[in-house]
């Protein structure tokens, strides 16, 4: 890639982290801190949204779009958003190359190894902050 892509994707990315803090403070907001209905709409409206840009902007079709445009949403501002929405969009694919045993490693591998290590993160900085309740 190019100088010019990673400022597209930098710029992008800026926008979908600005665009998810406000997403969730304001589902915090709405229905309080006691369960991650932010995150869950994150997720859902960024898949949604990589979704329809993948299939717009695919080149060649109507509405194709030149690499850079590409990146500078689905990297960028999708992955600034949500990354949940790239491994949505990728398990998508794999299930519509007729891959179904991918598509559930990559869901099985993705969830269990990110709580994995989620988990194995939280107990190391907990031993090291004196934290018991790791």
């Amino acid at each position: 890639m190019s100088l010019m892509t990673y400022l597209f994707i930098a710029l992008g990315g800026a926008i979908g982290s600005v665009a998810r803090a406000a997403v969730s403070d304001a589902m915090v907001r709405l229905t309080g801190p006691y369960f991650p209905w932010g995150t869950i709409l994150i997720n859902i409206t960024g898949s949604f949204i990589i979704g329809l840009f993948a299939a717009l902007s695919v080149s060649g079709s109507r509405y194709g779009l030149h690499g850079d445009a590409r990146a500078f949403v689905m990297i960028g501002i999708c992955g600034g958003y949500t990354t949940f929405s790239s491994f949505s969009l990728q398990t998508f694919d794999l299930l519509r190359d007729g891959k179904p045993w991918s598509a559930l490693a990559n869901v099985g591998l993705s969830v269990g190894m990110c709580l994995a290590a989620v988990a194995l993160g939280y107990a190391m900085a907990a031993a090291v902050a004196g934290d018991t309740r790791a």
